[in-house]
């Protein structure tokens, strides 16, 4: 992977000989006042990875990051793959206790720490006996034993050799919400990453001017692969973002003369809202790449009015992430769609278990096969198994529909789906009419069990500050859009929808909720 980025050559295991040969002054990251160009990344990456190798890291190892987007996470990256090891990078949301269970889980040998969580450090209740180093960004107050990361570093040499290493290798655990249950460790592989990478490039133009803003979480999996890693590809700037902060994202993008960024759509709101929006000059963005839901019309419209082209997107960490993505030529008229299946991707519908192709009119759950596809959960055989058919398609788990037009869309998810009365409701697609009511934030819809029609809808709505939104209005208004059987039972008026580091909702905690409240809770309306 590290030798496909930086040195525009497909030969891995030649790539310290071979690297840097296009364009080796052109600067790869760029953060505040540090700058590394191609070459000067591609000499640092050979030093971490030679200091890795002469302290007993071998191929196969993990090695985790615990920090925000920074220069040296992407150095971590690059120096674990080019060595045959593989990066486990850390949801810096997480407690503690999540952190201990993903050290332990992944078996990892190293651990590269910034001074942003020296606090969850702090407080671990034990480093898995498998972590033989940690390397501080700021060792002077690590609250491990540690060794310095910049005297490790140096202590590398730049001219090091290392084995080949090939497409089927694995090069990194992205681990999954676990919004569900106990997250698993999603293993993807070198060439999982490089035909993710070629499946971003055949969809959008990405160019070698380009300045990236490396905005989402590096242990997302959009964050990293649909942007970021094709940026590099193609010899473009990425300029990662540790923290996200509204008025400094917009200053960043005037300043910076950013031309790119993947998203989750609640972000893409908090921008367009903020104060400085209207002030602040975005006529270098070429395209932005969102997911996880459809954006509200109002928060497209603000961006589409400014000449930003977005790009709704479809995928997941077991895809490496993508599997549809929208193109420019109609993307403004197909605002809730997901686009085209990417071109080394082959997508299906599951049918009396059974892959049926996925053509127009079609609908039901996706299947997914392709060489983005991952190797498999790490230490989950069982699980792995159950993820795919018999003839290697992976089931996703979402149902999405295709138009006659070829545009698909994804309805919900299949665990998700409320059967009422024997009528499926997909939660989505009532969220999207809440959506457009005057003064609604945001709002989920979950199910809960019914004496009478087995599972019915409970919505909570987040309004604006100076809304007046009240139930009977709401569900007037849904009756004007929607089959009455599709209406929520209750509503519920909450000032926050809990959401997991990605920005989806976390419909278990809504359905702990809204089934408490259920036996209690009268009937808002009638079917």
């Amino acid at each position: 992977m590290l030798a496909d980025i930086t040195a525009a050559d497909t030969g891995l295991g030649s790539w310290p000989r071979r690297r840097a040969r296009i364009t080796p002054d052109r600067i790869a990251l760029s953060l505040g006042t540090r700058t590394l160009t191609y070459a000067g990344l591609a000499d640092r990456v050979s030093q971490l990875a030679s200091a890795w190798e002469a302290s007993g890291v071998r191929g196969g190892d993990r090695v985790a990051y615990l920090g925000p987007n920074d220069i040296p996470a992407f150095e971590s990256l690059f120096a674990a793959a080019l060595l045959g090891a593989v990066f486990v990078p850390l949801n810096t949301r997480l407690s503690p206790r999540e952190i201990e269970y993903m050290l332990s889980d992944a078996g990892v040998s190293v651990l590269v720490l910034a001074p942003t969580h020296h606090h969850i450090a702090a407080t671990l209740g034990q480093v898995p006996d498998t972590v033989r180093q940690v390397l501080a960004l700021d060792s002077a107050t690590c609250p491990l034993p540690c060794a310095d990361y910049e005297q490790f570093l140096d202590g590398g040499d730049r001219a090091a050799s290392f084995p080949p290493v090939g497409l089927n290798d694995p090069c990194l655990i992205l681990y999954t919400s676990g919004t569900t249950g106990t997250p698993k460790g999603a293993v993807l592989t070198h060439g999982n990453l490089t035909f993710n990478t070629l499946n971003q490039l055949a969809h959008i133009d990405v160019l070698s001017t380009d300045r990236a803003l490396g905005l989402a979480p590096m242990f997302h999996v959009t964050g990293l692969n649909q942007v970021i890693l094709p940026t590099l590809f193609k010899g473009g700037t990425v300029n990662p973002v540790p923290q996200f902060d509204a008025a400094e994202v917009l200053a960043t993008i005037a300043r910076e003369s950013i031309t790119s960024f993947s998203a989750v759509p609640t972000i893409l709101q908090m921008l367009c809202e903020h104060p400085d929006w209207d002030r602040t000059d975005v006529s270098s963005l070429r395209y932005i790449v969102y997911g996880g839901s459809p954006v509200l019309e109002r928060v497209a419209a603000a961006w589409l009015d400014r000449g930003v082209q977005l790009l709704q997107g479809y995928g997941m960490t077991e895809a490496a992430a993508g599997v549809y993505m929208a193109v420019a030529d109609g993307a403004a008229e197909h605002p809730i769609s997901v686009g085209f299946p990417h071109f080394y991707t082959d997508v299906a519908v599951a049918e009396n278990n059974n892959a049926a192709p996925m053509g127009p009119g079609r609908s039901g759950e996706l299947l997914v096969r392709g060489p983005n596809v991952f190797a498999g959960y790490w230490n989950r055989e069982e699980a792995t198994e159950a993820s795919f058919t018999e003839d290697g398609w992976f089931h996703t788990g979402d149902v999405v529909a295709t138009a006659e037009d070829g545009w698909a869309c994804v309805v919900d998810r299949v665990k998700d789906i409320i059967i009422s009365g024997g009528e499926n409701i997909y939660p989505a697609e009532v969220e999207a009419v809440l959506a457009r009511y005057p003064g609604v934030v945001s709002a989920a819809v979950v199910g809960v069990p019914d004496a009478k029609w087995g599972e019915v809808g409970a919505a909570f709505i987040v309004t604006s500050g100076d809304a007046d939104c009240d139930e009977k209005p709401v569900i007037d208004y849904l009756a004007e859009h929607l089959a009455r059987y599709k209406i929520p039972k209750s509503f519920r008026f909450v000032s926050d929808i809990p959401r997991n580091a990605t920005g989806k909702i976390q419909r278990a905690q809504l359905r702990e909720v809204a089934a408490a409240d259920a036996p209690a809770a009268a009937p808002v309306h009638t079917r």
